[in-house]
């Protein structure tokens, strides 16, 4: 890719995406920037989350592939800023607001590039004071069917050869020697079970909303945690919880799952009584599984003793972490899981 920047009233262009993978239709979104501004600023969402199906790729790893798309000219143009997923769209819009500020301080007029491609492209229209440069596809290409080719095909030089024509080469490369890592193989299976797990409820007349029930439980300045047995987020941080059963109410399910999970030895009386706090989750995007909306219930043991803990049931691991540990762990937990500590432990603030 070569550009040259035309006259205009911009100072920056903004691209913002998750590029998981970087494809053609991000290209004419990047050369419409491009020749938008001197200076263009990519904002890398869904960052420093633990790797799965849906996010495989970190954000150095996309800023990479992405780079080795551009010519050195045009790469000192690029800036790469990484946004995490907050699940409130007001946080996440000051957030990205924050970063291209950071990025290019002097900037009068930003631009933001963009393409309404279906109701994923709202976020658009968080930024009122940003001029929109909206860009018309030219070609029905999608980071969705991208993975699936490359998560799906038996044959991986067969996977990459159809990707040709979907990705640009130097990324078609990038992937190629991605797949050679250790994460590859465990996100192929990841992506398999999701795909049976979603088959298996095509045939309901709605599509189902799943309700969870979770218990974040401290005691003496710790949070009990478990590490996940199976697919999905197999071997990632969680806070101990599932599925409510029918005929059970959602703080119980909540003590349920607890001791399924940790065999924590406390009466699911004495727990009611520790319950300091109960918040809702209902992003329609934190689960990969499909629309899930959990309840996590907080519960303050209020004791500088640990009681024992041992993992069962869905649990391959329970142990208490002390929770100043817990902003550095942040790209070891279960799709939204560090969120739901973070809004009652404040974890981002003890991190900044």
């Amino acid at each position: 890719m070569n550009t040259q920047t035309n006259q205009t009233a911009s100072d920056v262009a903004v691209l913002i995406g998750r590029f998981q993978p970087f494809h053609r239709g991000h290209v004419v979104l990047l050369q419409r920037a491009l020749v938008s501004a001197p200076h263009v600023v990519l904002v890398l969402g869904s960052s420093f989350q633990a790797r799965n199906a849906k996010n495989p790729f970190t954000w150095e790893e996309r800023a990479a592939m992405i780079g080795a798309t551009l010519t050195e000219e045009d790469r000192a143009r690029v800036s790469f800023v990484a946004v995490r997923d907050y699940y409130d769209d007001t946080l996440w819009a000051a957030a990205v607001r924050k970063a291209v500020a950071q990025s290019a301080p002097d900037a009068a007029h930003v631009a933001l590039v963009g393409h309404f491609k279906d109701a994923s492209s709202y976020y658009l229209n968080h930024f009122p004071k940003w001029e929109n440069i909206v860009v018309e596809s030219e070609r029905a290409i999608d980071a969705t069917c991208v993975r699936r080719v490359f998560f799906e095909a038996e044959d991986l030089d067969i996977s990459l050869s159809v990707l040709d024509d979907m990705v640009p080469h130097a990324v078609r490369q990038y992937l190629k020697a991605w797949a050679l890592l250790p994460h590859y193989a465990a996100l192929v299976e990841e992506h398999r079970r999701i795909v049976a797990y979603k088959t298996a409820w095509k045939s309901a007349p709605y599509a189902p909303i799943f309700t969870t029930a979770d218990a974040v439980v401290v005691s003496g300045g710790n949070v009990l945690l478990i590490r996940r047995g199976g697919f999905p987020g197999k071997g990632q941080w969680a806070v101990p919880g599932g599925f409510v059963e029918q005929r059970e109410r959602l703080l119980h399910a909540a003590i349920r799952e607890l001791a399924e999970e940790t065999k924590l030895a406390l009466l699911g009386t004495t727990l009611e009584g520790m319950l300091v706090d109960v918040k809702v989750f209902d992003h329609p995007d934190r689960s990969q599984r499909g629309r899930t909306i959990t309840h996590a219930h907080f519960f303050d043991l209020q004791t500088e003793n640990l009681p024992p803990v041992e993992a069962s049931d869905d649990a391959s691991h329970a142990a208490w972490i002390p929770i100043v540990e817990l902003a550095g762990m942040e790209d070891q937990f279960f799709e939204d899981h560090f969120h739901i500590l973070d809004s009652f432990l404040s974890l981002s603030e003890q991190g900044a």
